[in-house]
């Protein structure tokens, strides 16, 4: 174990303060697709068209909020290095700044978001049966896209200044609330796939109300104003830009696997959109040490500890893996009984099981690139994941490709052929953050980075 590992494991002088933060951001994080699984089940019970819809509907929501990751990532590196320079009221100063922007990203949302909604389900391929429950649940849900870019810009806050329990709790309470919803809505009164997405609606805007309630106060008490500050707005918005580019090449690849599976068929968007919850389960416990990460890097780098720095980043990094290698064999225990929870149809059933193969598969790898991009994203490293996202994109698209008209038609290998086109994606990711993290130009230290 001693030439595998730094220090076995628990037995290292950083893994304290890594899982003071990752534990908690573990489960803040596994919450968010335990309810998407959860909700999966419920919308399941309506059949496969409405199951297809939540897919078409879930991938486009999830890209217009990661599109604005850099409200909460951003804000946890600018943060964590005002932290670790002493200067706490310029951080929440930013992160102030970050929340009075996500409420206004998310206004212009709902109103490019909602007349746009027709042309978004048909672009990803929706059958002509999947596109009302698609329609349905995206118009509804976009009301909830403010209140969801506050929570990311307050949860952004609340990790720089190094609490991770806040958002635990939060996150925690919201999606509770939304899985109680979304069953009594749903099953008890019947509301169809419109119920899941009033749940989402209203979940969203109570935890939204917490985060507020959470930075007035501590704005309060470090005497920073609550009145929004042009200049800060503009700041934000600048510093957010390489995170965009990076989230827009990453949502592209997400985007077009949906794509390709609707075109595939019916049965395989259904079961694409259980095999993407379940992997972004996986990649979520993951990256409860890349986000722990961004914290702890970002608060090295303002005290100008390059050596702290360096020592936190191998630990992590042995963490990812041994992560990895947990969760594939977790995948491959679990596979047999997975689809059960999901859909009673055979063929849906078998693809699901082709495609947890790949998945288990790819988990060590996964906990690399999860842990390597939190890093440097914790280190203001933003421009070089903005390329090296683009170019991993670039890498992937002919993969994809290749499965779309290379599928011969009727067969049952189209989904698998997707999953593994995705693993090559991966492997280009790991490959470029890799080789970023060995050098030393991502190791730039002071309370700003130029």
């Amino acid at each position: 174990m001693p030439t595998l590992l730094s220090a076995p494991p628990f037995r290292h002088a950083h893994d304290r303060e890594i899982f003071r933060l990752a534990i908690p951001t573990f489960f803040a994080l596994v919450s968010e697709p335990l309810f998407l699984l959860t909700d999966s089940a419920v919308v399941g019970t309506l059949g496969t068209e409405a199951l297809g819809g939540l897919g078409i509907a879930g991938q486009i929501l999830l890209t217009l909020a990661n599109l604005c990751i850099f409200l909460a990532y951003g804000t946890t590196s600018a943060v964590a290095r005002r932290f670790g320079a002493g200067d706490v009221p310029t951080g929440i100063r930013n992160g102030v700044d970050g929340m009075w922007l996500a409420a206004l990203i998310g206004t212009a949302v709902i109103l490019i978001g909602y007349p746009a909604a027709p042309w978004l389900v048909d672009a990803l391929g929706a059958s002509d049966a999947v596109t009302p429950y698609a329609l349905t649940y995206l118009r509804i849900s976009l009301l909830s896209t403010p209140a969801l870019l506050v929570i990311m810009a307050g949860t952004g806050v609340l990790r720089g200044l190094q609490n991770a329990t806040t958002p635990l709790a939060v996150a925690a309470g919201t999606n509770l609330a939304n899985i109680a919803l979304a069953v009594a809505f749903v099953l008890g009164l019947g509301w169809g796939i419109a119920g899941s997405a009033w749940a989402t609606v209203i979940a969203q805007t109570a935890g939204a109300a917490v985060y507020v309630s959470v930075v007035v106060r501590a704005a309060r008490r470090h005497g920073v104003s609550l009145s929004p500050d042009i200049g800060g707005l503009k700041a934000s918005a600048a510093a957010g830009t390489a995170l965009f580019i990076r989230t827009v090449s990453l949502r592209v690849v997400l985007v077009i696997t949906t794509a390709v599976a609707a075109r595939l068929g019916d049965p395989e968007v259904a079961a694409h959109q259980v095999v993407s919850q379940m992997w972004s389960l996986l990649v979520f416990a993951m990256d409860a040490i890349a986000i722990a990460g961004q914290s702890i890097i970002g608060r090295y780098l303002g005290s100008a500890d390059v050596r702290g720095a360096r020592a936190a980043t191998r630990r992590m990094v042995e963490w990812g893996v041994l992560a990895g290698v947990a969760f594939a064999v977790l995948v491959l225990l679990l596979r047999p009984w997975a689809p059960v929870l999901f859909t009673s149809e055979p063929h849906v059933h078998d693809l699901i099981l082709g495609a947890l193969i790949v998945v288990a598969v790819m988990q060590p790898l996964s906990g690399v690139v999860m842990v390597l991009d939190g890093i440097l994203m914790g280190a203001g490293d933003q421009r070089y994941l903005a390329w090296a996202s683009f170019w991993t994109m670039l890498a992937f698209l002919p993969f994809a490709a290749l499965v779309l008209w290379g599928t011969p038609e009727g067969s049952d290998l189209g989904l698998v052929g997707l999953w593994t086109a995705f693993g090559v994606w991966m492997v280009a990711r790991g490959l470029t953050l890799g080789l970023r993290a060995r050098g030393g130009a991502w190791l730039v230290v002071g309370a700003t980075r130029p």
